[in-house]
């Protein structure tokens, strides 16, 4: 996966998503070593704090934009 590419783009430490994400630095830094799997609801996490789609960080696609969201229809 590319959470250390994006973290690093983002020019912010694995300490400082883990307190976003509400987890131990260690889990996170875990998750970019590919030492422990992320649930899907972290991994969406990560995404929405990155500004990424998650299939970008899943390496499914070179495109980092998510995708638009769906608008309320009344």
């Amino acid at each position: 996966m590319r959470l250390r590419d994006v973290r690093e783009d983002a020019d912010v430490t694995q300490a400082t998503v883990a307190a976003h994400l509400h987890i131990k630095p260690n889990t996170y830094c875990q998750y970019e070593t590919g030492k422990r799997q992320i649930s899907v609801e972290m991994l969406a996490n990560v995404a929405e704090f990155f500004g990424v789609s998650t299939d970008y960080l899943l390496e499914l696609t070179d495109e980092r934009r998510p995708y638009p969201r769906k608008k309320n229809k009344k």
